[in-house]
């Protein structure tokens, strides 16, 4: 049992308060969580027991205050298990997530906590609060409901065991797509590797050789080197080979993700018919900008019939190139990107493969930091004194023009076995002004496909993995430029169907003339991408939308738990899905919804494009994706604000006008 020797229950105060990566071991979470937990009790005790009058300062305030111990040791935890999930980290987390959610669930039913803050909320009017404590006040009270506080005994230990059990299957869920992912490789020879880049090659040639096959080339189940062996190789053969690889992990099998889908599905049906709702997507979407299920599917509807018109097309597009080659095979799923990379080569003099060379990660890095330094007027500085917790994690001091302190930056872009797939932006400290001015430490991952080592910055990005790179930051960005007094409504603390929009927005840069030219892309290779950038739009918004769609349902039919495989089966014939495109997103895998907070809420990545469109077009008709005002504006009303006030203020402060739906369907080339 480690003691007071425990470096997880010390205060950060090494260099820029970065936490104390070096010195964490696995072992030290599970002692340090229970002695956070039983802090964390003593200072609830303090409030609940207070026998003054409930107001804003000695219960809201205080909850605030409350926890910081336990939300350090957390917040590092959950970073290790997502992004450096060792055996030892994989092999103590099912406890770790039961000790976390027992915990939050006492908190949430505690009927005495939940009493005082009731009577803050019934006199918050009356209580000269600021706006700011007024929200936190209104979403406190509401975030105590939506958990079971006001339930009675049997429905509230219902709910406790619903929610153990969830983060039981959430933990399973995720761990399967881990061992699915990790357990199968494309083994390939020279001769099999016609169409890949040098890049390509050398990164499987890499991968092969760390797993004791010199001279073979392995390709894994990652997105990056799924996309671009589908895009890029020219076997057929291999393609369908990877793509019926990918598509099916956890569709049955060691790592069978669909009983855990089947009892999720039935427990989330459950929980949010406890709390009176009719069904789990009304529950969630109670608390989103959207409102309700059918406002979110009238935006999905808006979209789905032109994007499977114009799907529809580019099919037949695709088909007449099959056809011309002389073959006679019907255009499948696993052709889609490669023919598309055809249609973008011959038509637009877009080569996917050619603009590859101009987009290093350093460089795209880079490009990163000096728009955000154009737009914000900050300064991104290597701390290489400062330990990540893997080599590949790389330390960014951040600060202002004047040299201010704006926060630390973690980023960690290369895949590696010990990942979960995909990318996305943490917070190992959120900023607040409570007591003291508190800057804050977020974190980037991602899974580019590395270059060999030792020159791993040369690792060669698709305009997609660009884009992400330039999303993720975007995020980043939401949290480092954060600019509130509570730590609950900091940063990307908002709604779910906001908190993409940031990001989203950030993507935009990445296709400019301005940021492409300065990494060096010829002028005749950005005019080839962004008139190609109209291509391929229906497959896109297919792709996407689908996935939204099929969420939603699923969510709001009581049916689904009994057998979701068939019902997501019903459910695509009816929207007329196309086999030769296919779920972005099959069930099994779906991280998102069944691992990633996203569960009635993946439309929100289609409403933050709304957000996106309509808001980049003001600097497009202001002449100029750099104006100084705007940047400014945007800054003050969006990335600073965090969760102080309903985010459609803060939308329209910036923009003037509520979102233009159609902003959306002209961005994306569907009218």
């Amino acid at each position: 049992m480690i003691e007071t020797a425990n470096p997880l229950l010390n205060a950060w105060s090494g260099p820029l308060c970065a936490p104390p990566f070096a010195e964490a071991q696995p072992a030290h979470f599970l002692p340090a969580l229970h002695d956070a937990i039983a802090l964390h009790d003593a200072e609830l005790a303090s409030i609940r027991e207070n026998d003054s009058p409930p107001d804003f300062e000695n219960t809201i305030a205080a909850l605030e205050r409350s926890g910081a111990a336990l939300a350090r040791i957390r917040r590092m935890f959950w970073t290790l298990s997502s992004a450096q999930a060792t055996d030892a980290i994989r092999g103590i987390e099912a406890d770790v997530s039961a000790l976390l959610n027992d915990h939050g669930t006492a908190i949430s039913h505690d009927s005495a906590l939940f009493s005082r803050i009731a009577k803050v909320y019934a006199s918050r009017q009356d209580s000269g609060l600021d706006g700011a404590q007024l929200r936190l006040v209104e979403t406190s009270y509401a975030g105590f409901v939506r958990g079971g506080a006001a339930l009675d005994g049997d429905a509230k230990a219902r709910f406790a065991e619903i929610d153990a059990r969830l983060a039981q299957l959430s933990i399973q869920f995720s761990q399967n797509i881990m061992a699915a992912t990790s357990d199968w490789a494309l083994v390939l020879t020279q001769d099999d590797l016609d169409g890949l880049s040098d890049a390509m090659r050398s990164g499987a040639a890499a991968r092969a050789e760390a797993a004791g096959k010199p001279g073979e080339y392995h390709f894994s189940l990652g997105r990056g080197d799924y996309e671009a062996f589908l895009t890029f190789s020219s076997r057929r053969d291999l393609r369908e080979k990877l793509w019926l690889a990918f598509t099916s992990r956890c569709d049955g099998g060691a790592h069978d993700n669909w009983p855990i889908i089947a009892e999720i599905l039935g427990l989330r049906d459950e929980r949010a018919r406890l709390l009176g709702f009719a069904n789990y997507a009304d529950y969630v979407l109670d608390d989103s900008m959207a409102r309700t299920p059918d406002a979110a599917r009238d935006l999905l509807d808006q979209l789905w019939s032109p994007a499977l018109r114009r799907a529809t097309e580019e099919a037949a597009e695709l088909q007449a190139l099959i056809d011309a080659d002389g073959d006679t095979f019907a255009l499948a799923a696993w052709d889609w990107r490669f023919y598309a990379e055809r249609v973008r080569r011959d038509r637009y003099a877009m080569d996917g493969g050619t603009i590859r060379a101009y987009l290093r990660l350093d460089e795209v890095r880079q490009a990163a930091f000096d728009t955000a330094s154009r737009l914000y007027d900050l300064r991104f500085h290597r701390r290489e004194d400062l330990v990540g917790y893997h080599p590949d994690v790389w330390a960014w001091e951040v600060t202002d023009g004047a040299g201010a302190a704006v926060g630390l930056l973690f980023t960690d872009y290369l895949a590696r076995p010990e990942k979960h797939g995909g990318a996305w932006m943490g917070s190992l400290r959120v900023q607040e002004k409570l007591d003291g001015d508190i800057r804050p430490i977020v974190y980037l991952v991602a899974n580019f496909p590395p270059a060999p080592p030792p020159d791993l910055g040369s690792t060669r990005l698709s305009v997609d993995e660009a884009r992400t790179l330039f999303h993720e930051f975007g995020h980043a960005l939401h949290g480092l430029l954060s600019d509130v007094v509570y730590p609950s409504q900091s940063g990307t603390s908002v709604a779910r169907d906001f908190v993409e929009f940031p990001s989203k927005f950030m993507e935009n840069w990445m296709v400019s003339r301005e940021v492409l030219s300065g990494m060096g892309v010829p002028d005749p290779l950005i005019d080839a991408l962004r008139k190609a950038e109209e291509y391929g739009q229906g497959f896109a918004a297919v792709e996407l939308v689908s996935c939204a769609l099929l969420d939603l349902a699923m969510h709001q039919s009581p049916d689904a738990a009994a057998d979701p495989k068939a019902f997501m089966q019903a459910e695509l014939a009816r929207l007329g899905m196309p086999d030769t495109i296919g779920l972005r997103h099959q069930l099994p895998y779906f991280s998102h919804i069944f691992d990633g907070g996203y569960a009635s809420g993946y439309y929100s990545y289609l409403w933050s494009e709304v957000l996106d469109a309509d808001a980049f077009e003001a600097f497009t008709q202001a002449g100029d994706i750099f104006d100084p005002a705007l940047a400014a504006r945007f800054r003050r009303e969006v990335l600073s604000q965090g969760d102080q006030r309903d985010p459609m203020v803060s939308y329209q402060q910036f923009r003037g006008h509520a979102p233009d739906t159609n902003a959306l369907l002209r961005a994306r080339y569907l009218i």
